[in-house]
């Protein structure tokens, strides 16, 4: 069993409010949890306006299969123009 653990570090382009921001992130976190059959959550800096640190895991029996999910949820993440990722990590446990 393979557990890839992805952690994103956002920021928010054109937020003024958190609830802009929340809007964001919560459209961002339904897209990635239908579109690639995941587990995603906001984990950090939930009370700023302008960055957020999204968490995304999968498990399955093949490393191969779970980096290729991660980094096309990476690349999905990357090409939404209301959010800018400034760092990400990715982990296999």
């Amino acid at each position: 069993m393979i557990l890839g653990a992805l952690t994103i570090d956002l920021l928010v382009v054109d937020s003024s409010t958190l609830k802009d921001k929340r809007q964001v992130v919560k459209s961002l976190l339904g897209n990635i949890r239908n579109r690639f059959n995941v587990s995603a959550a906001e984990l950090d800096h939930l009370d700023s306006r302008r960055r957020a640190v999204l968490g995304v895991a999968c498990i399955s029996n093949s490393k191969t299969v779970v980096n290729g999910i991660l980094n096309k949820v990476l690349g999905f993440v990357e090409s939404d123009p209301r959010a800018a990722v400034q760092d990400c990590r990715l982990e296999f446990l």
